[in-house]
């Protein structure tokens, strides 16, 4: 199993302050220390990077090594305001703006229940805020506001990052019946029983409530919920390359993301979408 690579910063046995900045890779990141979790944000992209409730193995994966420019992958990357390629723009990065900039963070506190963070973006006449409760779960609540006198077109996701043991020996229960479309096969789809990423995938589920990730190879179960969106995004690259990452450690991860594509927003009208985890029982 390879470490995680923001594990680094918590192997200090002195006691260190809920909230710390430091330089990684090229980036300015926020590690939190609080007893009941640890975590790490970039501030580009309001990213999280790192998530692991006390005396758990982590929750997210993140690739070793960050390109010096571009898109950090791992974590929950903050795909905005459109997702996958643009639909008109070819040249414009895949998945937007939001993951390349920094954001402002705006408010972080800690209780005896977790940490609470606020992180926001202002771009032309979007507003788009990040909220972040880490405790001994997860969630993350992003928002938009559109801000312009005309409509306009809006795709967003909460691309998540899963770390377990093997990507052959886990399983992903609560999509039986879902209807979907396959876009590695390109045509539509129905899933029946457990979905197996072994192999690749990259299914696009009509699909709400909660799901049930089972990691056989690290004994363990979380729970994801991707709220009321309207799409759950299942993705594992297989044995297609990525860009910077080895395949040992792509076999580390499999995405179950929240996400809504293609929304129409009146002026004034927000949009929201949500992703919240916890510990199987």
């Amino acid at each position: 199993m390879h470490e995680h690579p923001l594990q680094r910063f918590f192997k200090s046995l002195r006691e260190q302050p809920v909230f710390a900045w430091e330089r990684f890779q090229m980036r300015d990141v926020l590690v939190i220390d609080h007893p009941l979790c640890q975590a790490v944000f970039s501030r580009q992209g309001a990213q999280l990077l790192h998530f692991q409730p006390r005396g758990q193995k982590p929750w997210l994966w993140c690739a070793a090594k960050w390109p010096q420019v571009g898109a950090i992958r791992g974590g929950v990357p903050v795909c905005w305001p459109w997702y996958g390629r643009h639909p008109s723009e070819n040249a414009w990065p895949s998945h937007g703006w939001a993951r390349l900039i920094d954001w402002k963070l705006l408010d972080s506190s800690s209780d005896d229940d977790g940490v609470r963070l606020h992180w926001q973006l202002q771009l032309c006449d979007w507003q788009v805020d990040l909220h972040a409760h880490l405790g001994e779960t997860l969630e993350l609540r992003l928002s938009t506001e559109h801000q312009d006198e005309l409509p306009c077109q809006l795709s967003h996701a909460l691309h998540a990052y899963w770390r377990i043991g093997h990507v052959d020996e886990v399983a992903l229960s609560g999509l039986d019946g879902a209807q979907g479309y396959d876009q590695l096969n390109r045509q539509a789809c129905q899933q029946e029983g457990e979905l197996r990423v072994d192999g690749g995938c990259q299914r696009v589920f009509q699909h709400e409530g909660e799901l049930h990730l089972k990691d056989h190879a690290w004994q363990r179960e979380l729970c994801i919920d991707t709220g009321d969106s309207a799409d759950t995004v299942v993705w594992h690259p297989g044995s297609r390359p990525l860009l910077g990452v080895s395949f040992n450690e792509a076999s580390g991860f499999v995405c179950v993301e929240s996400a809504m594509a293609g929304a129409s927003l009146a002026p004034g009208e927000r949009a929201h979408l949500s992703l919240q985890a916890r510990a199987g029982v």
